[in-house]
């Protein structure tokens, strides 16, 4: 099992785009690691920053 990911593979993971990845990333919200020019996430931060996600309120989905 790989305990990190790029960030493209991080997002399909997520269920997210690439950008609203990095933009976690950017506020602070997701690590991301650095492995000479490619950019890592771990999945354990990746599962972590997912579980922090807020809950969806289930009567403001539409069906």
């Amino acid at each position: 099992m790989e305990i990190a990911v790029p960030v493209p593979e991080a997002a399909r993971r997520a269920g997210v785009g690439r950008s609203s990845l990095y933009e976690a990333i950017n506020r602070g919200e997701l690590p991301l690691r650095k492995a000479g020019r490619r950019s890592l996430v771990r999945v354990d931060d990746l599962k972590a920053w997912v579980d922090a996600l807020p809950v969806a309120n289930p009567h403001k989905i539409a069906a």
